[in-house]
């Protein structure tokens, strides 16, 4: 090894390092619609035929999906012989929030200001969620170059013109009063000398709208939320390990709660909700195609998996976002998050040869594709000791563009992951490859959060539709930030007008019966609640 490094590896940074300052003056041209589409056709993981299969029954039935998010959507459910006693109610309030991430807290603090009583259930600790992971940033049109129109037309073109136009126009629209919103609850979002919010671009925007706290900007914002939640002890419940098992309707079909199960005791209880919000985030440890993710270790898709098996809507199953800088050396942070922040900032994506070869803001499918390709059919990829294959993102671009400093001052929390391991992303590039990040499809929601299921709400990663068919950097965190309000704000004025009917799982016994006749033989339970690493590789 030199300097974490093998001889090989250096040699190929050697090349990377002689080929910087010509790169610098290189313009490398942005891909035709065309090429675009070729690219995408052949290697970006959603368009593997072998990768999916047709849901065989539900709401959803014929919708392609991965394997894996199929094989838990098409399950048991966990409660199918579990007898539970429904008139024995161990908990009410007026609106209950299954997910703790930002989602789920920007939901609590809205429905809260309705007068609503709210609590908040999550599977882990609250804040372990993907808005913690978040790093780049998040958008909003606030400044005078730039307007909603122009944010929504990028999204458009970033989704391929996939997207639900309504729910884009809300999210555009809201973007500018959740950065004011989030800022009036402490969020320290970067600022230039004289307080005005720093904007930089990301892949597929035309305007620099990209707001952040350095390479943070998840878990500042989910720091904020957090802490105000907790400052509503009496209006706001939060409890901790206590995921949802199966969604509660009553005698008319509404959502009227959920059964949580104990983690540590096993234990179930019984809530009772006028409305309930689902804010369960992604699913990106669920594998799909045995790609490295970024996501948090909680991040099996259970809320699509209960909305789906009580009888609601989903879309976009069939759409990931796989991240085109993933970490893909050391072996220890295989995955982790290399936020596109560097590239917005500058940094260029290198071969072996230290050869640029796909324009740097490219949308994330086509970013992640290109560099799939040259890593796989051109070989003009690094390999690894441990045998990943990954492309450079050469980061000490950075500080020349913008001077010395710049890496560390924007860049702290990725100079400290890769100083761990004894690399130096001031002097020497990152190892990146792509990496499952973000689920674009989930349940159908309209503009206000609710779903094709009376008094049941959604919010955050759990949602499809805004995003079509690719999602731009910086759309989540606002995502997360606009639904969550959204989403509470309509549960909290809906749960003032309503009563609940008698609590049932009669779907449930529907859901068992419907497996039977289509003839699918499962041994698999759902919700999977946590993943099972049990004799599988590094991910």
């Amino acid at each position: 090894m030199i300097d974490g490094y093998t001889p090989t590896m250096r040699d190929s940074i050697r090349r990377v390092e002689a080929s910087r300052h010509a790169r610098l003056q290189e313009t490398w041209p942005m891909m035709s619609p065309a090429e675009k589409q070729e690219i995408l056709q052949r290697f970006h993981p959603d368009y593997i035929p072998e990768g999916m299969r047709e849901l065989r029954l539900g709401t959803a039935k014929g919708m392609r999906t991965p394997h894996e998010l199929a094989d838990l959507l098409e399950a048991h459910s966990s409660l199918r012989n579990t007898k539970l006693e429904l008139s024995r109610i161990d908990l009410e309030t007026d609106v209950l929030i299954i997910g703790g991430g930002g989602a789920g807290s920007a939901a609590a603090l809205l429905a809260r200001e309705q007068g609503a009583s709210v609590l908040m259930v999550t599977k882990l600790r609250h804040g372990d969620a993907n808005t913690m992971m978040a790093q780049g940033g998040i958008q909003a049109a606030d400044k005078p170059t730039d307007s909603p129109a122009i944010h929504y037309l990028d999204m458009m073109g970033g989704g391929h013109f996939s997207n639900d136009p309504d729910l884009v126009e809300a999210l555009v629209r809201d973007a500018p009063e959740a950065i004011a919103w989030l800022e009036s609850l402490g969020c320290m979002f970067d600022k230039e000398p004289d307080g005005t919010l720093v904007t930089i671009h990301g892949g597929g925007t035309s305007r620099k709208r990209m707001h952040s706290a350095r390479d943070y900007s998840g878990a500042e914002i989910m720091r904020t939320l957090r802490d105000e939640v907790r400052s509503y002890p009496k209006e706001i419940t939060v409890i901790e390990f206590a995921p949802a098992m199966e969604l509660l309707l009553d005698d008319n079909g509404s959502a009227a709660g959920a059964v949580l199960q104990n983690l540590e005791t096993g234990e179930y209880s019984i809530v009772r909700a006028k409305t309930t919000i689902l804010a369960t985030g992604g699913s990106g440890r669920l594998h799909y195609q045995d790609f490295a993710t970024t996501n948090h270790y909680g991040a099996t898709g259970d809320g699509i998996i209960l909305a789906y098996r009580a009888g609601a809507d989903l879309s976009f199953l069939d759409t990931m976002q796989y991240h085109p800088t993933g970490a893909a050396y050391p072996a220890q942070i295989v995955g982790l998050l290399v936020t596109e922040k560097v590239r917005g900032l500058g940094a260029q994506v290198c071969n072996i040869h230290g050869e640029q070869f796909v324009y740097p803001r490219e949308t994330r499918d086509v970013e992640a594709s290109a560099i799939i390709r040259e890593c796989t059919e051109r070989g003009n990829g690094v390999t690894t000791p441990s045998g990943f294959v990954g492309a450079w993102l050469d980061s000490p671009m950075i500080d020349l563009i913008h001077g010395p400093g710049t890496v560390e001052k924007e860049l702290p929390a990725m100079v400290r992951q890769f100083a761990r391991f004894g690399l130096d992303i001031v002097k020497d590039p990152m190892l990146i490859y792509p990496t499952l990040h973000y689920q674009n499809g989930g349940v159908t929601l309209k503009p206000d959060g609710s779903t094709s299921i009376p008094n049941l709400y959604g919010a955050g990663e759990i949602s499809g539709g805004v995003h079509g068919r690719n999602r731009l950097m910086g759309n989540s965190l606002l995502e997360v930030t606009v639904y969550g309000r959204r989403a509470g704000i309509a549960a909290g004025q809906q749960a003032q007008e309503i009563t609940p009917g008698k609590l049932s799982l009669s779907h449930v016994a529907a859901w068992e019966k419907e497996l039977d006749e289509a003839g699918i033989e499962t041994d698999i339970e759902s919700p999977l609640v946590l993943p099972d690493y049990t004799g599988r590789g590094a991910v």
